[in-house]
């Protein structure tokens, strides 16, 4: 028998339910993983409440995970059973001990990086690939925008910008966190709680504001993003943190400086086990040499049984970088 997590209605995170149920075998292009620690992203909150249904209820949770091999189907020929591996993109149901994934979506993990920092790195190092590399190239000394700089992903674009040699302008919503997306590598940092964040952008930038924003809080951060925008920027919109944006008046575009939008995702860029294979040749060796360095707190790892808990935890805004579930 096997644990996994399950919602039958969308709603809070009382509608998480812990059950037990009996692994059956991989198709043939899939391998059973054994989880040794599940990563927690905030797009499984908006997959609970409803914003991204799921085909159909009741479904199971996540997205994410890192363990070792336990069956390989039959046309599986690059994974055998032992492998560590870490996988995303594997379709709900990653809140479990044992899931059966695509091999296709799974990634064998270099000894050098530990189950649990794999778990907190992956889906999140891939977002961070796709957008700094893909979406808009980031290069030596470009000045950009990223918002929630000191969430799972936003640390992991500090680091990134830092190796890269860019400038990473954060915001954070409190001085602890942006001590924390500081030491991480963000050039300068704006806590919107205390700080108009279109006005300390031209500061900063001195009035020059910057060519691209990537903004994964949505709603809230909008209209704020576009005005740090120079003529014919780019804004790459790819999370609601705050709730989805609507009603867009594209005329708005033009009025602010003939601007570009996109809102990409990882299923967008990331579609091949090829594509896939060369994210990995990027980021595996990031955090292996410690360039990305991937801390989960003790108090932000939680139990497989507790993941109402963690989703509590996590849309309180209180967290910091990267939160595990524990098998």
């Amino acid at each position: 028998m096997a644990t996994r997590i399950e919602f039958s209605q969308h709603g809070g995170p009382d509608v998480l339910k812990a059950v037990e149920f009996t692994p059956h075998d991989p198709a043939a292009d899939e391998v059973q993983v054994e989880n040794k620690a599940i990563g927690i992203n905030y797009i499984d909150t908006y997959i609970r409440s409803g914003l991204y249904p799921p085909p159909m209820l009741p479904s199971g949770l996540g997205t994410e995970a890192a363990g070792v091999v336990s069956k390989v189907g039959s046309d599986v020929t690059h994974l055998k059973a032992g492998d560590r591996v870490v996988y995303a993109q594997s379709g709900a149901g990653a809140y479990s001990s044992v899931h059966n994934v695509p091999a296709d979506k799974t990634a064998k993990l270099p000894d050098a990086i530990s189950f649990e920092q794999a778990a907190a790195s992956f889906l999140k190092g891939l977002t961070v690939y796709y957008l700094l590399r893909k979406t808009y190239e980031v290069k030596p000394n470009d000045v950009f925008l990223f918002h929630a700089a000191a969430g799972g992903v936003g640390l992991i674009a500090c680091q990134w910008a830092k190796a890269l040699g860019a400038k990473l302008i954060g915001t954070v919503g409190s001085a602890e966190k942006a001590e924390r997306a500081k030491q991480a590598g963000a050039w300068q940092v704006i806590n919107y709680r205390e700080e108009n964040i279109v006005e300390r952008v031209k500061e900063i930038t001195g009035g020059k504001k910057v060519a691209v924003v990537y903004d994964s809080v949505g709603k809230d951060t909008w209209e704020a993003s576009l005005d740090c925008l120079q003529r014919q920027g780019l804004m790459v919109s790819f999370g609601n943190a705050s709730g989805p944006v609507t009603g867009v008046n594209l005329g708005i575009l033009n009025q602010k400086g003939s601007l570009y939008v996109t809102r990409p995702s990882l299923n967008g860029y990331i579609t091949t086990r090829e594509e896939l294979e060369e994210a990995c040749n990027e980021l595996f060796p990031l955090i292996a040499s410690g360039v990305i360095k991937v801390d989960v707190a003790q108090n932000q790892k939680f139990a497989l049984k507790d993941a109402a808990r963690a989703h509590e935890t996590l849309e309180s805004r209180s967290t910091q970088g990267s939160s595990l579930l524990i098998p």
